[in-house]
């Protein structure tokens, strides 16, 4: 009798639950559906796109810099809250300033990769792993 009593709780909270969640889920898994065909598609879309190659560069360089922080402090001589911006522990006055260092920190790491890629490429052929 115990445990029937307990499966059968069990089953109705597994029930609730489904009942309470199962939309999230659903739209997790539609989410997923959407950004996975999206990336099938924008795959195919690199196929012909003969810059793919540097685009995709650019966006794993931009994934290994910081974003840049906005932070509100009281100005020394007035008083008053101003807006800074910093990146890599430097503070810029405006956003712009911010944004030009950042993206020269992002083309200094892509043109690092293709400095490097002729040195990776030969070391592959010598290994027999590229025709």
């Amino acid at each position: 009798m115990f445990w029937n009593l307990t499966t059968v709780l069990v089953i109705a909270l597994a029930g609730l639950a489904l009942y309470w969640l199962g939309p999230r889920i659903i739209a997790a898994f539609q989410r997923f559906d959407a950004d996975n065909r999206d990336r099938i598609v924008s795959q195919w879309q690199d196929r012909r796109d003969a810059r793919a190659h540097f685009r995709h560069t650019l966006e794993v360089a931009e994934e290994q810099v910081e974003d840049i922080a906005e932070v509100k402090e009281a100005d020394p001589r007035t008083g008053t809250l101003v807006i800074r911006f910093a990146f890599e522990g430097i503070w810029y006055a405006t956003r712009d300033e911010a944004e030009q260092v950042r993206a020269a920190k992002i083309g200094d790491i892509a043109r690092g990769f293709y400095h490097d890629l002729p040195a990776a490429l030969a070391a592959r052929k010598h290994d027999g792993r590229l025709s």
